[in-house]
């Protein structure tokens, strides 16, 4: 027959778990500091402040000059230069035509113009002739016509006392009239001469021209993209030879969309960033506009000139900017270091009565440091900010530290 269990036992045994239990729970609440210690966190209260809007765009660089130098004479190729990312000199030699040809014209040229103006010195080559008069064949005509009119006003005397015949005074009348025809023709001849001479200086200097030309030169300072020649190589005229680039400065490019179209004028700053320097910034201005919009895309270029003087940036680049307009709006802001993000949704953890709680926010634009708050908080809140190592929780007690 089995005995009943003393009433005792039974109350010490329950009394033993309970004590266990509740050793249990204070080792689990001393495992997890969370449930003991508050977070650590800088508090800063959301405040409004002037913010300067600015505009940000993409785009690409391009050189402050590109030009594809051709020839302009036509050969061959007897010397190339300079190549490709070789740095030139504003009228620098890029190449050379064989002159020879060139050459041989204008002698030829010069010997045409030496002729002519032989024919325009006065008699023994002593100087230019400035009055046609003074040309010796003009002097010989003047002469000729001089004695044909003494030869026909003796004939006319003759003829009018009777002595010779109408035949003769005829003829003696037609060699006169024949002889100033000659005069004219010899002043008429050396004014041709003088025109011809014009002609053939114009075409003096054109031969010269060319054979300056033979050289091509670098029209500005700057270095050469392409190279399109080698030596030996015959060209024509406006065959390319060599495409220089100025790089000096740099345009920037970019796309702006029309709804903020009166934010930007000419002469704002503009901040370029660039992946080749993910940590510079180059600062530039904005020089033109384009006066339309692009009906597909709703935007509109802007250009921004930036100096380069280093070479750190290249024609071609990928651009990121930020214009500087002059728009100023009052905005909430809050320390980039307040912000979470998680699953495409920034939020930050504000203060109430001493503990977090997580909010979810929209941001506008970036202001250095601090991020536009553009909807979930409102002036005055209290926002943490955590310190390092340190661990922001919903409902988590925090320490405010200075």
């Amino acid at each position: 027959m089995n005995e009943p269990v003393p009433y005792v036992r039974v109350l010490d045994a329950a009394l033993l778990s309970a004590v266990l239990a509740a050793g249990c729970a204070r080792g689990r609440a001393a495992d997890d500091p969370r449930a003991v210690h508050p977070v650590k966190a800088r508090v800063v209260t959301v405040s409004a402040r002037n913010v300067q809007r600015t505009v940000e765009s993409v785009g690409s660089l391009f050189p402050f000059e590109e030009v594809t130098v051709g020839s302009e004479v036509e050969g061959r190729v007897a010397q190339v230069f300079v190549d490709v990312g070789d740095p030139v000199t504003g009228g620098r030699p890029l190449a050379q035509i064989v002159p020879v040809e060139q050459g041989l014209s204008l002698d030829q040229e010069k010997a045409a113009l030496e002729q002519i103006q032989a024919r325009l010195t006065t008699p023994g080559g002593g100087r230019a002739i400035v009055d046609p008069k003074e040309a010796a064949e003009v002097q010989r005509a003047d002469a000729d016509r001089t004695d044909a009119e003494q030869k026909y006003q003796r004939a006319k005397e003759l003829y009018g006392q009777g002595l010779i015949s109408r035949g003769t005074f005829d003829e003696a009348e037609a060699h006169y009239n024949g002889v100033r025809a000659a005069y004219d023709m010899a002043v008429q001849s050396v004014l041709t001469l003088r025109a011809q001479a014009a002609q053939h200086r114009a075409s003096v200097a054109l031969a010269d021209k060319k054979l300056r030309d033979t050289v091509i030169r670098a029209p500005f300072a700057g270095r050469v993209k392409d190279r399109m020649v080698a030596p030996g190589q015959y060209v024509k005229v406006q065959t390319p030879v060599m495409v220089i680039v100025d790089t000096q400065r740099l345009r920037a490019r970019l796309k702006v969309p029309e709804k903020v179209a009166a934010w930007v004028a000419v002469g704002q700053p503009v901040k370029v960033q660039v992946e080749a320097w993910p940590n510079r910034s180059f600062e530039g201005t904005v020089s033109r506009m384009n006066p339309s919009v692009d009906p597909q895309t709703r935007s509109f270029d802007v250009e921004a000139l930036l100096d380069n003087a280093d070479g750190a940036l290249k024609p071609g680049f990928f651009a990121r900017a930020s214009i500087v307009s002059s728009r100023v709006d009052q905005a909430l802001v809050v320390p980039e270091d307040a912000l979470r993000y998680l699953y495409g949704v920034y939020k930050v953890y504000t203060v109430d009565r001493s503990a977090l709680h997580e909010t979810e926010v929209k941001l506008g634009a970036h202001e250095g440091s601090a991020v536009e708050i553009v909807s979930g908080l409102k002036e005055g809140a209290s926002v943490a900010v955590p310190l390092e190592g340190e661990e922001l929780r919903d409902g988590a007690p925090v320490q405010a530290v200075p």
